[in-house]
């Protein structure tokens, strides 16, 4: 479920300090796979942080579903001035802001590149262990970032997805244009949420760890199709292509939030 960021900025005025930090004694922690919100008026309207980290610029940042987040006419595909947008852990609204967006990929092009960038507040810690996922890195295949996992009838390739419908796992049946259809099932609002692949011999997620797992970030959670299986996922190749061009492009003037992309250690 998209919140239009114009109409959360309305909303969040008008219930005044619903969203005002307050003292804590330890860090705040912030990773893969929370539950996150736009608007604490609005709870139910929920998507999941995906991998979090560092980019080329220095900025701490995290990924998400771009459909999470309706920037309009006048924030999709630009960059979304800091202190916009607001995004809250939803199992602690009462800390305030965890970060902010700062750039939406446009509706249009969402099909294929359905991703959004926000920056973090200063005052949280990044960690790479999220609630079920630990994300130990960025895929790499034949030295690429941009390459993907195999799908064909002789690729055995999984990938694990965790986010608070559950922690699945399942086989990657098709690539094509860099979304992977997979087993690994997903429900309404784990949208945004981390994927990594598993890594051949590693532990599956399962009652007897706690539905613990670990690997290289391979992509977010996208949407369901009609095909079969139903369970969509932006690629980090996509994404990660996507922001090197749009980089490029720019002169690699820093305005381009998530450049050169890498998870938290």
């Amino acid at each position: 479920m998209a919140v239009v960021l114009l109409s959360t900025l309305a909303v969040l005025s008008l219930v005044g300090g619903a969203g005002e930090a307050v003292a804590q004694t330890s860090p705040k922690l912030v990773a893969n796979g929370m539950k996150i919100i736009f608007n604490p008026a609005y709870p139910e309207a929920f998507c999941t942080m995906g991998p979090v980290g560092t980019d080329s610029y220095g900025n701490r940042v995290g990924i998400t579903a771009g459909h999470c987040l309706d920037g309009g006419d006048t924030y999709e595909g630009v960059l979304i001035p800091y202190g916009l947008a607001p995004i809250y852990d939803a199992n602690d609204v009462a800390f305030g802001p965890i970060g902010y967006m700062r750039f939406i990929k446009p509706k249009a092009l969402q099909p294929f590149l359905d991703y959004a960038i926000l920056q973090f507040v200063e005052d949280v810690q990044l960690s790479a262990q999220g609630p079920h996922l630990k994300i130990t890195g960025v895929l790499v295949i034949e030295g690429s970032r941009e390459n993907l996992l195999g799908a064909a009838w002789f690729n055995n390739n999984e990938l694990v997805t965790s986010a608070p419908s559950g922690t699945y796992y399942g086989r990657i049946t098709n690539n094509s244009n860099g979304l992977y259809q997979c087993w690994a099932q997903h429900a309404a609002g784990d949208s945004g949420g981390p994927v990594i692949w598993h890594v051949p011999g590693s532990a599956y997620p399962s009652s007897s760890n706690n539905f613990q797992s670990e690997g290289p970030w391979a992509g977010i959670t996208t949407r369901r199709s009609i095909a079969i299986p139903p369970y969509v996922y932006t690629s980090s190749a996509n994404i990660l292509k996507d922001l090197r061009l749009r980089d490029a492009a720019s002169g690699f003037d820093g305005t381009v939030m998530g450049a050169g992309f890498q998870t938290t250690p």
